[in-house]
C-alpha cells in the first residue's frame, strides 16, 4: 500500500519541530562565546528565513479562509493560533506584496539577507512610489533597498527609501518628494488623535498621534523647560522630564489667549473648606465640576500660579470668600521678580528666572500679600516640594529658601 509523502513544505516544518525538541534541554551558558555568537545570527537568519516561508504560504491561502468561512487567512490564523488580529493582518498584506510585486525583495527574505522589520519598511516605501513611476526605475529602486538592507537599519533604510528616486532618478526626485511629503501632510493631519484615559490611581494616561512638525514643535517648548533642570545633581529619565515639563507647560498657559469656555475664559474654580486650606490636610479641595480632588497643598501651589478661582467654604458649604484671579503676581510685577532674583531661588538651584514661578512667601491662604516682598522665584521642582507637607522650609540670609525633609 503506497502512503502518499508529505508536502516539502509540512516535511520541512516536521523537521524543523523535532531538531528545536531535540536542543529542548541543551543550555546555552555553556557554549563558547564564539558559538553564541554564530548561533544568534545563525538563528536569526533561519527566523527570518522560517518568516519568509510563512508569508508565502498565506499568500495562496485564501482557500483555507473560503472553507472556514473566514474573513481572510489572516482572521483565520488569529483565531487558530491566538495571536494578535492586527499582526497577522500585516503578515497577510506584506506575503501578498512579497508574492505579486515585490519578488526581488522576497527573494532577499529567502535568502535570510533582509529581515523582516527592514521588509516592511522596503515594502511601504515601493508601495509609495509614484503609480506612473517607469517601470524600469521600480525595479531599479527595489534592487537598490534589498541590496541597502545588508548595511543600514529599518530605521535607516525608512531615511534612505524617502530619497530613493533622488538616487535613481535625480531629475524627478525633487518633484516627487515634494508631492510625498504633501500626501503624509494631509495623511498625518487625519489621522492625528488625542486620548486621555483615567487609570483610577490619580493619573491619566495621554495616547497621541500628531503631526512631525506639531511634535517637534512640543518637543522644543518641553524641552525649555527640562533643559535647565539637566544642570541637577539628581538625574531623571527623560520620559519623566518631559511629563512632567508637560504639567508645567500646561500651567503656563495664558487663559486670557484661550477660546471661551461656556462663555468665560478657560478659568479653574476650586472649592475648598476654610480650615482645610489654612492648614495641611491630605485631600480636600474639589475641582468645581468635575469629582476629582486635590490636595490642600496643590490647591495653594495652583493658587501662586495657575488661573484659578479659589471658593473658600465655611461649615455649611456656605461661600466664604470667591476669591479673584488678582491674587497672582501681575505680569509687571512677575519682570520685577525677575529682575531681583535673577534664578530660581532654591538653595543652591541654577534654574534661570524665565523658567520659574512666582511664590507667595506667605500663603495668601494666610493673609499673604501678593507683592515683591512677599513674592519669590521658584524653579516647577522647588514650588512643589514649598507647597510640599513632608518638607519644612527656611528663609537663608542672602534670600535663598532651603528645604528640610521632615522627620
Amino acid at each position: 500500500m503506497l502512503v502518499n509523502s508529505p508536502h516539502p513544505v509540512l516535511a520541512c516544518a516536521a523537521a524543523i519541530e523535532a531538531a528545536l525538541q531535540d536542543v529542548n534541554g541543551v543550555e546555552p551558558a555553556f557554549m563558547r562565546t564564539s558559538e553564541k555568537a554564530d548561533a544568534l545570527l545563525a538563528l536569526a537568519r533561519l527566523e527570518t528565513q522560517l518568516a519568509a516561508l510563512r508569508l508565502k504560504v498565506m499568500a495562496a491561502a485564501d482557500d483555507v479562509a473560503e472553507e472556514s468561512g473566514a474573513r481572510d487567512v489572516a482572521a483565520w490564523l488569529a483565531h487558530e493560533s491566538h495571536d494578535a488580529p492586527a499582526a497577522c493582518r500585516a503578515d497577510l498584506h506584506l506575503g501578498t506584496a512579497l508574492d505579486s510585486r515585490w519578488t526581488r525583495l522576497a527573494a532577499g527574505i529567502t535568502a535570510g539577507a533582509v529581515n523582516l522589520a527592514q521588509a516592511r519598511v522596503i515594502a511601504r516605501a515601493l508601495d509609495e512610489l509614484p503609480d506612473d513611476l517607469d517601470p524600469a526605475l521600480l525595479v531599479q529602486a527595489e534592487e537598490h533597498l534589498v541590496e541597502a538592507a545588508g548595511e543600514y537599519r529599518p530605521d535607516q533604510l525608512r531615511v534612505l527609501s524617502r530619497r530613493i528616486l533622488d538616487v535613481i532618478a535625480p531629475e524627478i526626485g525633487e518633484a516627487e518628494e515634494a508631492k510625498q511629503l504633501a500626501r503624509e501632510e494631509e495623511r498625518a493631519w487625519e489621522t492625528t488623535s488625542l486620548t486621555l484615559t483615567r487609570r483610577g490611581d490619580g493619573t491619566t494616561r495621554l495616547t497621541g498621534l500628531l503631526p512631525d512638525a506639531a511634535a517637534v514643535r512640543l518637543a522644543t517648548y518641553l524641552d525649555a523647560f527640562t533643559s535647565p533642570r539637566q544642570q541637577s545633581t539628581t538625574a531623571m529619565p527623560q520620559h519623566r522630564a518631559r511629563g512632567q515639563a508637560f504639567c508645567a507647560l500646561l500651567e503656563h498657559l495664558d487663559p486670557a489667549k484661550l477660546p471661551d469656555h461656556g462663555g468665560d475664559a478657560t478659568t479653574v474654580m476650586v472649592t475648598i473648606d476654610h480650615a482645610a486650606l489654612a492648614k495641611d490636610l491630605a485631600a480636600a479641595a474639589g475641582l468645581v465640576g468635575t469629582d476629582d480632588k486635590i490636595t490642600a497643598a496643590q490647591a495653594r501651589r495652583l493658587a501662586c500660579t495657575a488661573q484659578i478661582i479659589p471658593v473658600v467654604l465655611g461649615g455649611k458649604s456656605e461661600i466664604l470668600d470667591l476669591g479673584r484671579t488678582r491674587r497672582h503676581f501681575s505680569p509687571a510685577q512677575r519682570k520685577a521678580l525677575r529682575l531681583r532674583d535673577q534664578r530660581c531661588r532654591g538653595e543652591n538651584c541654577t534654574v534661570p528666572a524665565s523658567w520659574c514661578e512666582a511664590h507667595h512667601w506667605k500663603p495668601w491662604s494666610k493673609d499673604g500679600k501678593t507683592n515683591l516682598a512677599d513674592g519669590i522665584l521658584l524653579c516647577s521642582h522647588h514650588h512643589h516640594r514649598a507647597h510640599d507637607n513632608r518638607y519644612s522650609s527656611e528663609r537663608m540670609p542672602n534670600g535663598d529658601i532651603r528645604f528640610h525633609r521632615r522627620n
